[in-house]
């Protein structure tokens, strides 16, 4: 049994994947001509910073201000297309069953996302975040922390929750996020397969479980505090 869980955001609990694609390629096409292939997206995107992903793009170490100037440009579009879009803008499916478990169970639980600021803070408000977490315990690029696939974000996320990386879950869905879970010492990782086919998953000896909808996590491998 666990103690905890951590999840990724974007991808997992909110399947939001198509509309980081399009932005970004949108921002790929300026930069370098030609928009980011899938292959890319999944190697140099998914679960990376912006400067990480900006680095990769104009191939060189992009200064301060330039990183925050293209992230500003792309993060803005982007929530811009979530706002326009409130049918898709909503919780992954389970997700909020779940969540109301962990709460009603006092079971610890946070998330960790490669999201910045402005885009935390747009999830907080858009989802009512506070009605299921901790909003102190949410970590998040703030500028201080590695990107995945370094374990820096899940140590830290293990940290706020006040467990050991082995006793938390993580449920990821991007394939860096897997791997730093994995170079945490995370106990258990679940794999959500939100956009990806499963297959992608079932070669990767980390990942315990593929799921498709939160419903299909098994509540009983998680410990009930008031329980001894």
């Amino acid at each position: 049994m666990y103690k905890g869980i951590i999840f990724d955001f974007n991808g997992t609990l909110f399947w939001d994947s198509e509309k980081h694609q399009e932005a970004w390629r949108e921002f790929s096409k300026r930069l370098r001509d030609h928009a980011f292939t899938d292959e890319e997206m999944r190697e140099y995107m998914f679960g990376r910073t912006n400067e990480d992903i900006i680095a990769y793009l104009i191939g060189k170490k992009p200064s301060p201000d330039l990183v925050e100037k293209f992230a500003k440009e792309k993060e803005s579009v982007y929530r811009d297309m979530c706002r326009n879009d409130q049918e898709n803008t909503v919780l992954a499916p389970g997700a909020i069953d779940f969540l109301n478990y962990l709460v009603e169970n006092n079971i610890p639980h946070t998330i960790a996302t490669m999201s910045e600021k402005d885009n935390v803070e747009f999830y907080i408000e858009e989802f009512k975040l506070a009605k299921w977490f901790d909003i102190e315990k949410i970590v998040y690029a703030d500028g201080t922390i590695p990107g995945k696939p370094a374990p820096d974000i899940y140590i830290k996320a293990a940290e706020k929750l006040n467990l050991s990386p082995q006793e938390c879950i993580v449920v990821e869905d991007a394939i860096s996020g897997i791997e730093s879970a994995q170079k945490a010492g995370i106990g258990k990782i679940i794999a959500i397969a939100s956009m990806e086919s499963i297959d992608l998953y079932k070669n990767i000896p980390a990942v315990s479980q593929i799921i498709k909808n939160f419903d299909e996590i098994d509540r009983n491998i998680l410990k009930i505090p008031s329980l001894k």
